[in-house]
């Protein structure tokens, strides 16, 4: 009797469609968990894991480019994070800068290896897209992603800005912009070990 064939129970690959629900659950349950101290009450009620998926199908179905990639982490099947690169749109960006757009894992799934495994795919796909380095917006006080991000490899290049949540000026988030080599001759290539 032959042996049934090994499916990896945790991967990564890039996003379908059929994933976007699960995408924007996971954002909403990440944004909640990272942020519920930083955003005011009325901005974080408004966290809306329905609005989050419409906007991945469309980033799924209908990417700007062919740069523009969604990648999901899996366990047995389920979406337990996600990512999404693009070509940096920083106004001091050179043409093989890439970004990382979004990077989140499931609050329930965390320490389990997942982040490390999405970034890891992530640094593969800049790389297969041509980028030779890698960049993230941060948000002040997202410690628990930036003390991911930094043992493996990533630094922050005096770059911040501040977002306006509001139109009116009356909730801000300021962020810190983290870059990483993406050559192989770098000691982490832009990936966790």
């Amino acid at each position: 009797m032959s042996e049934p064939p090994i499916v990896a129970d945790r991967s990564v690959r890039l996003a379908w469609a059929a994933d976007t629900d699960a995408i924007g659950a996971v954002q909403a349950r990440a944004w909640t968990a990272s942020y519920g101290s930083l955003l005011p009450p009325a901005l974080l009620a408004d966290v809306d894991a329905p609005s989050f998926a419409a906007a991945w199908r469309e980033a799924v179905t209908r990417p700007p480019s062919a740069r523009h990639r969604v990648l999901v982490a899996l366990e047995a099947g389920r979406v337990v994070g996600f990512a999404a690169t693009a070509p940096s749109e920083d106004p001091d960006a050179q043409p093989a800068d890439g970004e990382i757009v979004a990077f989140h894992v499931d609050p329930a799934a965390f320490g389990e290896g997942h982040g490390s495994r999405l970034l890891a795919a992530v640094a593969d796909t800049l790389r297969a897209d041509g980028f030779t380095r890698a960049r993230i917006w941060l948000v002040v006080g997202d410690d628990a992603l930036r003390g991911f991000l930094e043992p493996a490899g990533w630094a922050p290049d005096s770059a911040h800005r501040t977002l306006d949540l509001t139109g009116d000026g009356s909730a801000t988030l300021r962020q810190v912009r983290l870059h990483t080599s993406l050559s192989d001759e770098s000691p982490d290539s832009g990936a966790a070990s």
